[in-house]
């Protein structure tokens, strides 16, 4: 089947198409500045992922309120996906607290609602310009339980990281219970047939005690210090 000719699509609505693609570039653009210009004073950051669809009186999301409260009070502002469930508990922990509650919304089809414990609130319509707010300006990734969402945002954070697109940071998975399975099946799947080396598996903590979270994170930058380093902040401007 030949391919339409310039003037056929034109008429077909491909112009409006086409102009519709091209201008959407500003608003990705728009994204990203709101985003650089809200969150480029508040660091140090921690960053916490989780389910939508814990419930208030689950002991994850009293753990999650806890962590981001104990964080927010060590200085930090914390940073999460402005919903329900783990996104709730992190700002909620972290608005009780010193440190700026960050939410970054974004409107989805279900779950999704903004919940009312932020200092920050940013609203993102693209998922890829969301999760650059999560990674750019992090000191740490706590990982709480989650679904489908939590699992790839802590794929992009091991990426990042693992390939030296982003400083080394600790990346905490909080509920060994939970996250032991994976551990196990990197370890069994993934090292077995070389598709990472055995130093990957030393990028992720996995801990179960709010005050380990902390003291891993102190731990991590007790030497160095927080603020990233002339080529760390090169790499970061290229994230």
């Amino acid at each position: 089947m030949r391919a339409p000719l310039e003037s056929e699509r034109l008429r077909d609505g491909g112009e409006s198409r086409l102009t519709r693609e091209a201008w959407k570039i500003f608003q990705i653009m728009a994204e990203f500045v709101r985003g650089y210009e809200k969150l480029a004073t508040v660091e140090p950051c921690v960053s916490i992922f989780g389910s939508a669809r814990i419930a208030e009186d689950h002991p994850w999301y009293q753990q999650t309120v806890e962590i981001a409260e104990k964080l927010s009070n060590a200085g930090f502002s914390v940073i999460s996906g402005g919903g329900p469930g783990i996104m709730e508990a992190a700002n909620r922990g972290a608005h009780r607290g010193s440190g700026y509650s960050i939410g970054l919304n974004i409107e989805l089809p279900h779950e999704q609602h903004s919940n009312p414990y932020q200092d920050i609130s940013l609203s993102f319509e693209h998922f890829y310009s969301r999760k650059v707010m999560f990674m750019k300006y992090a000191a740490a990734y706590v990982v709480m339980p989650g679904g489908f969402g939590t699992l790839d945002e802590l794929a992009e954070c091991l990426t990042l990281v693992q390939t030296g697109k982003t400083r080394r940071m600790p990346i905490i998975l909080f509920g060994s219970s939970f996250w032991g399975g994976l551990i196990d099946w990197w370890k069994n799947a993934l090292l077995t047939h070389g598709t990472i080396n055995r130093e990957d598996l030393d990028l992720v903590t996995v801990l179960d005690d709010p005050d380990a979270v902390l003291a891993t994170i102190f731990d991590h930058y007790e030497k160095r210090g927080f603020a990233p380093s002339a080529a760390e902040t090169e790499a970061l401007l290229n994230l």
